[in-house]
Parts: structure tokens; sequence; C-alpha cells
């Protein structure tokens, strides 16, 4: 059963943007985006690109490849060409620390 691990503290991300992180062997990007904190894997399901190289557009992260756009709340694929969600994973804050619990699903 998966733990919560520090990844991060608060003070040290930007107000909005993202960072790659290596948790439990998996690449996940953390995205801090209208004072949340969302954490995806940093995977295309199209063509498995890194979703960290694109843009943000307020939670849509856009994959800079062929520029299908993943929810970065729930990772749901929002646009073609990417059809299947890319994973999330479970993230909390306390006392200005930055947790990820990483998903079971693979």
């Amino acid at each position: 059963m998966a733990e919560y691990t520090k990844v991060a503290n608060v003070e040290d991300l930007d107000s909005s943007g993202k960072t790659v992180l290596e948790v439990e062997d998996r690449i996940v990007v953390l995205v801090h985006v209208d004072g949340g904190f969302y954490c995806l894997d940093d995977v295309c399901t199209h063509d498995d690109g890194p979703l960290s190289d694109g843009e943000l557009d307020g939670c849509d992260l856009i994959c800079p490849r062929h520029g299908a756009r993943f929810d970065v709340c729930s990772g749901k694929a929002k646009s073609l060409p990417a059809t299947r969600s890319t994973i999330s994973h479970e993230v909390k804050v306390e006392n200005g620390e930055v947790f990820v619990k990483v998903s079971e699903d693979i």
C-alpha cells in the first residue's frame, strides 16, 4: 500500500507552474495552479511523450508533441489525439510541505 512521500516545500515552488519529480520510481509532474497542487504521470497517453514539456492553460496541461490536453485535477484526456487519461496521484499539503501518494493504477 502506497504511502505519502514528501516531495517539496510550498515555498520552493512557483506560484503557478510545473515541477518534474521521481516518486517511488515513477516520473511525475507536480502542477501548482489556481492555488492547488496536482500530480500526474509525466506521460502523454497518445505517444508516451513528456507532458511536463507542455504549456499550462488554466487547469489544462497541453502535450507539446501533438496538442492533446489533460485536466491536471483528474488526469482526464480532454482532446485528441489522446483518448485515455493519464494517471493522477493524490497530493496533500501540511505545514508548508507537499506530499504525493503514488496511485496503484498502472
